[in-house]
Order: structure tokens, then C-alpha cells, then sequence
């Protein structure tokens, strides 16, 4: 990702844990339509590359190329593949506002959660235009936090999501990236943009716990946690009461969470 904003979410295994269990079925669906063989696709901000080795496995034998900005996660990537057999897929590390690569290179240039995190997605989205081919599309997903709905009410789950938007817009994010996605887009000179939106939802036992035990965990342990309390927006005993909150709604056999995302898919020419 790069540019000036500090990285919310950080690296921590429970973050992991939660961008590993991305694929195209989940998160990138309203791409996939491009996704066929011989389509050449970058995948920036690529994290630990579920998503990336998946889309390589679909256009194969044209090349996907991954890049990220942290070698932690991009020598995960790279394992991934290569337990999976999928061999033309290459990672490396990248910055999103200034891509190694020739104009006109890619097919599909695509962007998953990423456009939240940086200071400027508008020039993130031209660099990404930049390299792709005149009959391509730049393609781009991002969640938006204050669309989320829960059930039950769990007062505790309030506090952490106003504390997640105050600490992302704090580090240069913004949190509701989604409902932005094609004001950014056509802010970057890309007229051609089809806009959509799809959801995730925790609702049945197994998924309800483990989005509750994902969020517990980093709520106390990844630098979402750190950072809140370095600046002043949490004490310790704030992100225990919040992460106890998230195991209780985790209990109720009628829980129910939506994470509502923007899609893009943009022509280039």
C-alpha cells in the first residue's frame, strides 16, 4: 500500500488469519467474469495471497503477479502457492502509488480492501489505470464500516466500531471506503464505472464464532490494539471490555453481523 497512512490492521496472525480466509467465491466475485484464461492480472496490495493464487489458477497459463508492501505476508503468499500447485503466480513487494511496471501491462488490475488504507486512492487508482491495457479493467472492493449491522445490539461492539473509524481516519484511511468507490474512480479519470455491492455475513454457528474470535483477538493483540492505546483513544481495559463483548455476541444462537463492500470495475481505453 505505502504512501503516508499508517497500516490500521497491521500483521498479526489473527489479521492474517482473517485476510487468508479471502477467496475470488467471497470477495471478488463481480470480477470474475474477467477472469479467464489468458487474462494477465496484478493484485495489488495482495496480502497473504489466497485471493491472487486463486485468480492465477482461473486465467492460467497467463501471469498473475501479486505485490504488497510487507515481506511478512509476501513470503506467506508465496507458500500458499506453491502448496498449491499453482505455479504462475509471482509476488513482490510493491508501492501502490508508484507500480513497477510498464503502462499497459495487465489485463485486470485489481485491488481488494486496500483503497480504506491509503491517503490518496484517487492516485492510487490512476497508478492502478496506468498499468492496465487499454481494454482492461481496474477492478476495486472495499468494505465500509459505519454500513455494518449486528444483532443483537451488544453495546460494546458500538464502542468498537466507533473506535476502528476514529483510529483509521486518525492513521489517513478513510472507513467507509465502499459507498466512495466510484467518486474515487472517476475523481482518477475513469468514466467507464460499473458500481455494485455485495455482502459478508456471520450468521451460523461456525462463522459467528470465528468472526467473534478473529475481531477478539485482534482487538487485544494486533496493532489496531497498539495503536489505539499509543494514541490515547483506548486504555487496556477498554479493548478487554470490547474483546469480552464480541465473545458474548458470539454466544447468542441469534447472531447475525453484515459487512457491507463497494465494488468497481472500470474500463480502461
Amino acid at each position: 500500500m505505502a504512501g503516508s497512512a499508517q497500516y490500521t490492521h497491521g500483521h498479526h496472525e489473527s489479521v492474517l488469519r482473517s485476510h487468508a480466509w479471502r477467496t475470488v467465491a467471497n470477495s471478488a466475485a463481480y470480477v470474475s467474469p474477467w477472469l479467464v484464461p489468458g487474462t494477465e492480472v496484478l493484485d495489488v496490495g495482495c496480502g497473504p495471497g489466497t485471493i491472487t493464487t486463486e485468480m492465477a489458477s482461473l486465467v492460467s497459463p497467463a501471469r498473475v503477479v501479486g505485490v504488497d508492501d510487507a515481506d511478512v505476508v509476501l513470503a506467506g503468499a508465496r507458500e500458499h502457492a506453491a502448496a498449491a500447485g499453482v505455479r504462475n503466480v509471482e509476488f513482490r513487494a510493491g508501492d501502490a502509488f508508484g507500480l513497477e511496471f510498464a503502462g499497459a501491462s495487465f489485463h485486470v488490475v485489481h485491488a481488494h480492501q486496500v483503497l480504506q488504507h491509503v491517503p490518496d486512492p484517487v492516485a492510487v487508482l490512476g497508478e492502478m489505470a496506468r498499468v492496465c491495457r487499454p481494454d482492461g479493467v481496474v477492478a476495486a472492493r472495499d468494505s465500509d464500516y459505519s454500513g455494518m449491522f449486528w444483532f443483537p445490539q451488544i453495546p460494546e461492539l458500538d464502542e468498537w466500531l466507533r473506535l476502528y473509524r476514529t483510529l483509521a481516519r486518525h492513521n489517513g484511511g478513510e472507513p467507509d471506503a465502499g459507498r466512495r468507490l466510484k467518486s474515487w474512480a472517476r475523481a482518477a479519470g475513469l468514466d467507464e464505472v460499473t458500481a455494485s455491492a455485495s455482502v459478508w455475513c456471520f450468521a451460523e454457528d461456525a462463522d459467528r464464532q470465528w468472526w467473534a474470535a478473529m475481531w477478539a483477538d485482534r482487538v487485544r493483540e494486533s496493532s489496531f490494539a497498539h495503536q489505539a492505546v499509543e494514541q490515547g483513544l483506548a486504555t487496556v481495559a477498554d479493548l478487554t471490555r470490547i474483546a469480552d463483548g464480541w465473545r458474548a455476541w458470539a454466544e447468542h444462537d441469534d447472531g447475525w453481523f453484515m459487512v457491507p463492500h463497494g465494488e468497481i470495475v472500470a474500463a480502461v481505453g
